[in-house]
């Protein structure tokens, strides 16, 4: 089986996303879990969501135009639809569920992985549970090994090590994973630390992991993931104001 089948049901399958794609597909299905009262979204939301702060590696400065031309082709993909709303402003949703044929678990792991790049198993299992609850890295690692054979997820560390696996989605472009693989394998030889493969800024006064019990590593993960899904939410919000204002010829 190629590595772009799925596994799913017959004449399913799923095809690599450039990074555009990613991000705009990464984020609708983000907030059709995080804020299902703005869902589906209006194309000013999917923007403001692609170029949000937090959450997101790297930051971009999408524009419209940007997220149109993405849309348009998730949509010829199978990957988004845009739902009619008769005179008003249209929305789109995603149908990664169909299209990847992954339970709830598995796609918002997923979305981490789309929205953020190559992270840790730890990180990973933090982050994921502002979405869908992961009782320990166990429960992560059932999950990782049911997606890792359709191709979905790709272990980037070297086989046996056991602290500081770092993983990422696998619908890049085979050219774009050769090189994350290529990037990963450097920063490796050079004494990067495996266990941190995100950047770090120190101006923001975050802490270590390894000064934290994990308790308390998972309790402030958890905190951070709650402020940063308020401040998306006001963000969402803006964008439609926007687009209503827009609408009303305000």
């Amino acid at each position: 089986m190629s590595q772009t089948e799925s596994t799913g049901g017959p004449g399913v399958a799923w095809v690599p996303l450039s990074p555009r794609e990613r991000r705009v597909v990464g984020v609708l299905a983000e907030k059709g879990k995080t804020t299902p009262e703005y869902y589906p979204l209006t194309v000013a939301a999917i923007v403001a969501g692609c170029n949000q702060k937090s959450n997101r590696d790297p930051i971009t400065n999408y524009d419209q135009e940007d997220v149109e031309d993405a849309l348009q082709s998730l949509r010829k993909k199978g990957a988004s639809i845009m739902v009619e709303a008769g005179g008003r402003v249209p929305r789109w949703k995603h149908t990664l569920y169909e299209w990847l044929k992954v339970s709830k678990a598995e796609l918002a792991v997923l979305i981490e992985l789309l929205l953020r790049g190559p992270q840790t198993e730890g990180e990973l299992r933090a982050r994921v549970s502002r979405m869908e609850s992961l009782a320990d890295l166990a429960a992560l690692q059932t999950i990782l090994e049911a997606l890792m054979p359709r191709g979905l997820v790709v272990y980037l560390s070297p086989p046996g090590q056991r602290r500081g696996v770092t993983l990422t989605h696998g619908l890049y472009p085979p050219e774009e994973l050769e090189k994350v693989r290529l990037a990963f394998a450097a920063t490796l030889a050079a004494g990067g630390d495996e266990e941190a493969p995100a950047r770090v800024s120190a101006a923001r006064g975050e802490l270590s992991a390894g000064a934290l019990t994990p308790a308390w590593a998972t309790e402030i993960a958890a905190v951070r993931c709650e402020v940063d899904e308020l401040r998306n939410r006001l963000e969402a919000l803006a964008a439609d104001l926007r687009e209503l204002k827009s609408a009303l010829g305000v």
